[in-house]
């Protein structure tokens, strides 16, 4: 099979965390920036990127069967760029097992991908893993101009925690924190092509630390006061945050920052304070539930979310239902559960005591159906709210409206009239309650 020696169209599919679809966005605009057009729908393109996620259960045959599947009917295929986290961890053995790989970049390289293409329609060896000195985000191209009503800003990468399950901090490095003007220029530019609502991402988001512009230290609660000043700008997220980072500036940003949503995603990962350890979480049960008390006192209507893993090596039927038991208190409006898989190279992988897969299988089916309760619970006792709905997507039906509540629901407006558009923000009570949606009617339109 043979693929273009020069690409006009690209495409790049995402998988996983929302740092990579940030990642993802980045590559497609400097690709764009070279000269090249992203390619319709339906259309085949002549350079495929599969930006990879290394962090779920056989992420690496994953991207196999992936690759696999460009093959076109004819035998032709596209080029084909491996990017991501499994790039980072497989390197060149993803040349090796697939010869129709033609780039290999892992997540702090990919500013070189234009480079990596040239190499590879030349016939050159196109693999770039380094992590280099000079930061990713000093030679990208400015943000493009295309309309998003909700953007994803990353503000921070990598991690030194060293949890004993996961890659991160050995595909995505130790933590780094982007200048602060960096982040406010990236911002302004965000809001003038159209977003009304940012998120700031990070593997530990709320490490964030810098100098502002008058060189005074700041952390991430500066940095949102920062944003809540910016003209334009609705909604202030951020995700993925360690719970050992909550310093008592951001849990006060909480309460007085009326931009920054009522919603936080803190993961805990476990009840027990034994599997606690031996995850090296650095926190215990008691500490964690500490600290929500403390947010909700500023906050009493948050959103919580979390994280949590099943089948971890030693995990008890006791350990188990110490996180049921944390589960049913906290009361998540939404959470994310997985079984343990073990990672190539972390210490966990080597630790004795694994669970059988049946068990974390009925684990997991008893963790989600408490979870999603949680979530029902949380969902009912919004109704009969009136709130601010940011739309951003057309429903299944006609008349229907979508878009999100302060508390990162899904709301479906049924009476959406032919005034209202994609980035408005409508005032809508909410009226039904489901697992995964809020339904809702307008009531009046939000101030711009």
């Amino acid at each position: 099979m043979t693929s273009p020696t020069n690409p006009k169209t690209f495409r790049v599919k995402s998988f996983g965390c929302q740092m990579n679809v940030y990642d993802g966005e980045r590559m497609g605009e400097m690709l764009a920036a070279q000269g090249l057009s992203e390619a319709g729908e339906g259309a085949e393109p002549d350079l495929v990127v599969l930006n990879t996620c290394h962090i779920r259960e056989k992420a690496a045959e994953k991207v196999y069967s992936d690759i696999g599947r460009l093959k076109r009917e004819d035998g032709s295929r596209p080029m084909i760029a491996v990017a991501g986290c499994v790039a980072q961890a497989e390197g060149s053995e993803i040349m090796r097992r697939a010869k129709t790989v033609d780039i290999v970049v892992g997540p702090q390289a990919y500013h070189r991908l234009p480079d990596l293409v040239a190499k590879a329609a030349a016939g050159e060896e196109a693999l770039d893993t380094d992590m280099p000195a000079r930061s990713k985000f000093d030679v990208l191209p400015g943000r493009s101009k295309s309309r998003r009503t909700s953007a994803f800003l990353t503000v921070q990468e990598g991690c030194d925690k060293f949890c004993t399950y996961c890659v991160v901090p050995y595909t995505r490095g130790a933590e780094v924190s982007r200048p602060w003007a960096a982040i406010i220029d990236e911002a302004k530019a965000l809001v003038d092509a159209g977003a009304r609502e940012i998120t700031l991402l990070g593997q530990n988001v709320n490490a964030w630390t810098g100098e502002d512009e008058a060189g005074r230290s700041q952390g991430l609660d500066g940095l949102i006061r920062a944003l809540d000043r910016l003209p334009g700008l609705a909604r202030i997220r951020y995700t993925t945050s360690h719970p050992n980072d909550m310093a008592d500036g951001l849990i006060a940003a909480h309460g007085d920052v009326e931009k920054l949503m009522p919603y936080l995603h803190l993961p805990v990962q476990a009840g027990s304070d034994r599997i606690l350890k031996a995850m090296n979480r650095s926190h215990t049960r008691d500490s964690y539930m500490r600290l929500l008390d403390r947010i909700r006192v500023v906050r009493p209507d948050i959103a919580l979310s979390g994280d949590f893993i099943v089948g971890f090596p030693g995990e008890t039927d006791e350990d188990f239902e110490a996180t049921m038991e944390l589960v049913r208190e906290v009361r998540y409006a939404h959470a994310f559960s997985f079984k343990y898989s073990p990672r190539p190279g972390t210490p966990a992988a080597d630790m004795d005591d694994h669970v059988s897969a049946a068990v974390m299988d009925e684990r997991l089916k008893l963790l989600q159906a408490e979870i999603i309760a949680g979530q029902v619970a949380f969902n009912q006792g919004c109704l009969g709210r009136v709130t601010q709905v940011l739309l951003d997507r057309v429903g299944r039906h006609p008349g229907q409206l979508v878009g999100k509540s302060p508390w990162l629901q899904s709301v479906v407006v049924e009476n959406a009239t032919a005034g209202s558009s994609i980035g408005d923000m409508l005032m809508v009570e909410l009226l039904t309650a489901g697992p995964n949606s809020i339904g809702g009617r307008i009531a009046t339109r939000a101030a711009a």
